[in-house]
């Protein structure tokens, strides 16, 4: 299982469903889940690399449509309060533009910056060297930034109980606060560690293409995201499945230490609609489906706590909130 914050909210993917869990403004909890769209959830799943594409394609799209629908619930006032969601169109407009704000910050920025300094370096390799550290400098600067909004810290802390949530699941305890709380807020399979991981792999993969003519370089960059992308989430995958080995370990370290700035640790409010989530997903994908419902709170603990034994292994899951997560 994985996931992602959402706006006061959590969104679980599980084997067939995603849950949805979002705290509304008079205190209760909306919860749902849907089923998975076919295209991400058929045989190119489990084809290495090619899987990797359609873990980004499925954390972009399901992203998206999670943090629009969080959106409109966390502005209910009250259960009776209705807000139209964004139509498709408006959607898909938002996704192009955030992605091509993303590969213009993280991917056309460091390499114009790099070309301005071509003329003073004269290795190839050390030029790729220098695009990778002005990209990585990029990302967690941008972190950073954000991480001063209000509002952010609190998707942070979202992004922690999700974490949490997950860790209670696969360790096989029941759902409760109190479980929960003793689980840390990094997660070797987030989306930080897989952002970071296209980082490093962009560095080795850009440093065979040496140094050609600048609209080559421009070409590739947009080009090889993709490529890029299914290496990174082969690295993720492999180290999420091996933590009980030291080199699992050793290369989920530095995910696990850039995600200190981009998770927090939750209040007990926040845990208990990552705890909804996670009931939610795991209800879903064991035939126990059930219609939106709001869930009240009652001290903080709103959720039934039951106990339900973990179904997918470490690693199974993508990049996408456990990691497209955001």
């Amino acid at each position: 299982y994985g996931g992602q914050a959402v706006i006061e909210g959590v969104m679980i993917r599980g084997r067939n469903f995603f849950s949805l869990a979002v705290r509304r403004q008079d205190g209760t909890i909306f919860r749902q889940q849907e089923p998975l769209n076919n295209m991400f959830n058929g045989p190119i799943r489990r084809v290495p690399l090619l899987r990797g594409v359609l873990v980004l394609l499925e954390s972009l799209t399901l992203g998206m449509k999670a943090l629009r629908r969080s959106a409109n619930i966390a502005m209910q006032e009250d259960q009776g309060d209705e807000h139209e969601e964004l139509p498709a169109w408006a959607m898909a407009g938002t996704l192009a533009i955030s992605l091509l704000f993303g590969i213009g910050l993280f991917f056309m920025l460091p390499l114009f910056i790099v070309w301005l300094l071509d003329p003073y370096v004269s290795s190839d390799f050390v030029s790729n060297v220098i695009e990778g550290a002005i990209r990585l400098t990029i990302l967690v600067s941008y972190i950073k930034v954000i991480g001063f909004s209000s509002d952010i810290k609190r998707v942070f802390a979202y992004h922690g109980a999700e974490h949490m949530a997950v860790h209670t699941h696969e360790a096989g305890l029941p759902l409760i606060v109190e479980n929960v709380r003793k689980f840390g807020t990094p997660h070797p399979r987030c989306g930080t560690a897989f952002l970071l991981t296209v980082v490093l792999v962009s560095i080795i993969v850009f440093a065979f293409l040496q140094r050609p003519p600048i609209e080559w370089r421009i070409f590739s960059r947009i080009a090889l995201v993709p490529v890029i992308a299914a290496f990174s989430y082969e690295i993720i995958r492999f180290s999420g499945a091996h933590q009980e080995a030291w080199f699992g370990r050793l290369i989920s370290q530095p995910g696990l230490i850039l995600q200190r700035l981009t998770t927090r640790q939750p209040d007990d409010s926040q845990i208990e609609v990552a705890i909804c989530a996670m009931e939610a997903a795991i209800a879903a994908d064991q035939g126990r489906e059930y219609p939106e419902q709001i869930v009240e709170s009652v001290n903080g603990v709103g959720t039934t706590g039951e106990h339900t034994e973990p179904e997918a292994t470490p690693g199974e899951e993508g990049a996408s909130g456990a990691t497209s997560d955001g």
